[in-house]
């Protein structure tokens, strides 16, 4: 198949797929982690109230913790020497999840709870709504209005 030329996902061979959501969710999509995230991206740094925000025990914490950082998503930062103690802020990586972390809490007050914990208001003192569109022409992007193609 040409690179740019549509690709039917549908009639595709039964196989594992080579894919980036696949690869993203390997590395921040267990539940853990993308708490530990959602505190991060709160302005919550340190490892104690990470876990009481969470919920995650101590242990399964530092693992997520870990591996977020050798994914590049998350980066430890002194700030005690002695004894010894990090704060763990987000990369750029990190930060760009904003608008899948934003998906996520949408769907969920819509789908999974009868009314949302907390609202975040934009700058305009509206309610923030997910609103996925085309960077190019502006459009809404919806499942319909996409084609696959494989990469020039």
């Amino acid at each position: 198949m040409a690179p740019g030329a549509p690709y039917v996902m549908a009639l595709a061979p039964v196989a594992v797929r080579p894919c980036s959501v696949a690869v993203a969710l390997e590395i921040r999509g267990e539940r853990w982690s993308l708490l530990a995230l959602r505190e991060l991206a709160y302005g919550v740094h340190r490892f104690s109230r990470i876990a009481g925000c969470t919920g995650a025990s101590r242990d399964i914490l530092a693992d997520r913790l870990r591996k977020l950082e050798e994914a590049g998503v998350v980066e430890r930062r002194p700030y005690s020497e002695h004894p010894p103690r990090h704060e763990y802020h987000l990369t750029q990586a990190g930060q760009e999840l904003f608008p899948v972390m934003q998906g996520l809490r949408a769907w969920g007050d819509k789908w999974a709870v009868d009314s949302p914990a907390v609202v975040f208001r934009h700058t305009c003192g509206e309610p923030l709504e997910v609103d996925l569109r085309c960077g190019h022409c502006g459009e809404p992007a919806a499942r319909e209005s996409l084609t696959p193609t494989r990469p020039a």
